[in-house]
């Protein structure tokens, strides 16, 4: 019902604003605002056809890995931790191996593995739903997990920052560490008071202690390393953990005399038909999204934004970055282009450019998940998962504003 509404507001606003625009001479604006709609449309579908071959492959992969028992692992594992955050999930049930797998895919930046592996973690917790049409507290929790974007190594980033001719392209990296950790513990703790889930419990708490230990130790660790060093371990981890994954699930199959290849096929299937199912809430989402820029709404609220900071005596060199922040939630392509555009504006080592990267790396896409994820399953009622997600968002950007000006400023 939430998303029935923005979706409806992203439209209207969109007409309001644009016949704004036609009143003060702007004779192109419902032209611009036409045109955005196929060429949205024709985008959603491409990324749906994009999907089909690594939704194909991801899910053939996990399919092994389930009839290989190592998913069924995975969740064993975790039971201790998840069946305290994910309290509605029966222990050692499998949808805990592929939460863990998209989690771990999230982190390392692998985005290709990561949303088959949370398609397939929203089926296997339908199959728990006695309300089908409705989101679950898992669900919802497992969400926030994904919109508030936990990466430990943003190797696109880092990469679009060096092809821009950024003299340390690694230079944000400790910055979107830090502001990503914030948004995901933020996510954690505001969806587990929303669903009365008590995070004081020692699991819990150790999990989240460990969460912060490690990411201190990885920022330890790359702060000792120099730039070529740090750009070789960013682009090699990712893709050498990402075909190692692959071989342990194979390795494991053979072990267990799965047949692999009708293993593969089978999951495989599976992953195209979910592509398929996903093309009409993307081409919702997207469409919404894109009326709205083209009106020129997006512009006017920056403006407004900015004035209204330099009307409360407040430094405004952040507002130019906010574009890729408010962005963000709504498309992750659309970021990525104000993201760039920022750099090639302002410059990539500019206060600007490093916080429009940070903003990039901070969170991800709030609307496009709840979109692709819940339409994956059919699920109409959202319920708390809209509100949970962008809070968790507006917190990584306050924290990410907070971190570039203590690194840039």
């Amino acid at each position: 019902m939430v998303l029935n509404y923005i979706w409806i507001g992203f439209f209207l606003v969109a007409f309001v604003f644009g016949a704004f625009q036609l009143c003060m001479g702007d004779a192109t604006v419902f032209q611009k605002i036409v045109g955005s709609t196929f060429d949205t449309s024709k985008t959603a579908f491409e990324i749906s056809l994009g999907l089909t071959g690594v939704l194909a492959l991801w899910l053939g992969i996990m399919k092994i890995g389930e009839r290989a028992g190592v998913v069924s692992a995975l969740a064993k594992a975790l039971s201790p931790v998840f069946t305290k955050l994910f309290p509605d999930i029966p222990r050692n049930h499998p949808a805990m191996g592929s939460i863990f797998m998209n989690i771990a895919s999230n982190m390392l930046g692998l985005d290709n593995a990561a949303t088959p592996t949370g398609l397939k973690a929203m089926q296997q917790m339908q199959e728990l739903n006695p309300k089908k049409d409705t989101a679950t507290n898992p669900m919802i929790m497992f969400l926030v997990l994904n919109t508030s974007g936990l990466t430990i190594i943003p190797t696109t980033i880092l990469a679009f920052r060096a092809s821009y001719g950024a003299e340390t392209p690694t230079d944000v990296f400790i910055p979107i560490l830090l502001a990503t950790t914030v948004a995901t513990l933020a996510g954690i703790v505001i969806t587990a008071a929303w669903q009365r889930i008590n995070i004081f419990q020692p699991a819990l708490l150790a999990t989240m202690g460990g969460l912060v230990t490690f990411v201190g130790l990885v920022i330890w660790g790359f702060s000792r390393m120099d730039k070529d060093t740090m750009d070789t371990v960013t682009g090699v981890a990712g893709n050498l953990i990402l075909f190692g994954i692959i071989i342990v699930f194979i390795l494991a199959g053979l072990f267990k005399k799965v047949n692999v290849y009708e293993a593969f096929i089978e999951g495989a299937k599976e992953g195209f038909s979910t592509a398929v199912r996903i093309i009409p809430y993307l081409v919702a989402i997207l469409v919404a999204v894109g009326v709205f820029r083209a009106s020129g709404a997006m512009n006017m609220l920056i403006d407004g934004i900015a004035q209204v900071v330099r009307g409360c005596g407040l430094d405004a060199d952040f507002v130019g970055a906010l574009p890729t922040a408010l962005m963000k939630p709504l498309s992750g392509s659309g970021a990525r282009g104000l993201m760039l555009e920022a750099m090639k504006n302002y410059g990539p080592d500019s206060f600007v450019g490093r916080l429009s990267c940070i903003f990039q790396g901070s969170t991800d896409t709030t609307f496009y998940i709840l979109a692709v994820y819940f339409g994956s399953v059919s699920v109409k009622y959202t319920r708390h998962a809209v509100a949970c997600g962008l809070l968790a968002d507006l917190v990584g950007v306050l924290a990410a504003i907070g971190v570039a000006y203590i690194f840039f400023e």
